[in-house]
């Protein structure tokens, strides 16, 4: 079941989401250091880790499923261009091949159509353009924090989005876990998050609070004329003609 876009809101506003938004952000900068001239859209609740692409990118666009509401985000140009929109994750209101960088986080966990948002997402991405998805993780201890976005939905390991990758025609190209911070609002536990998080990425990496997978679109070349199956014709013949019987070997060979 989709989250409130509202709770959503108020999660990142608090100083635990605020945290989270840095932790987790900080990872997806170090897979995409550059998206100069890109088109980025966001998928799901993606805004809080879209920021930082405002300043480079083309263009960037966020889309809000239908069953989750959407609040309007502006990009920093002048403050007023909405750059959010409402949509049903297995359509988007997208050209084919229009993207360059998709990033979907607070998405997949929470759609019924998890086939049908990937494959709009494959549909979407430019050949050669990258998809990143945000999902928490099955074996961490935010996937049981019912006071965080990260506590509902159906959870993923990383094996498990891999493979939901690959079904979707998707390749994974790397992936790793981050956020092991426990899901606490306590001061003393998120000023020490910095901390947390490179002894979880050094020692317990298998706890971290999301999975993080990049994959690559999936392209297979045509079939060749050769490769394909011969097909049975039918010609109109005329009434109360006989049809012609075709020669046999024998018969070549006597005349």
């Amino acid at each position: 079941m989709w989250p409130d876009v509202v709770d959503l809101r108020d999660f990142y506003a608090s100083s635990l989401g605020q945290v989270t938004r840095r932790l987790v952000r900080r990872q997806i900068r170090a897979y995409w250091t550059d998206t100069s001239g890109m088109n980025v859209l966001g998928i799901g609740f993606a805004t809080p880790y879209l920021r930082p692409f405002t300043d480079e990118a083309m263009r960037v666009t966020a889309v809000m499923p239908a069953r989750m509401g959407v609040l309007g985000w502006s990009v920093p140009d002048d403050g007023t261009r909405n750059a959010v929109c409402l949509s049903d994750e297995g359509v988007l209101p997208f050209a084919d091949l229009s993207m360059d960088r998709i990033l979907i986080v607070h998405g997949l966990e929470y759609t019924e159509q998890v086939n049908g948002m990937l494959r709009e997402a494959w549909r979407v991405l430019a050949d050669g353009g990258r998809l990143m998805v945000v999902a928490p993780n099955r074996r961490g201890t935010w996937a049981h924090a019912d006071d965080t976005p990260f506590g509902h939905g159906h959870p993923y390991s990383l094996e498990q989005l891999n493979r939901t990758l690959r079904q979707s025609m998707f390749t994974p190209v790397r992936g790793t876990r981050a956020l092991f911070l426990p899901p606490t609002r306590r001061r003393f536990w998120l000023a020490a998050a910095p901390a947390w998080e490179k002894l979880g990425a050094r020692w317990f990496r298998v706890l971290g609070g999301v999975v993080m997978v990049e994959a690559a679109k999936q392209i297979y070349a045509g079939t060749t004329s050769g490769e394909l199956q011969r097909r049975r014709g039918y010609v109109t013949v005329p009434a109360g003609a006989m049809p012609r019987t075709p020669l046999t070997p024998r018969d070549s060979t006597d005349k």
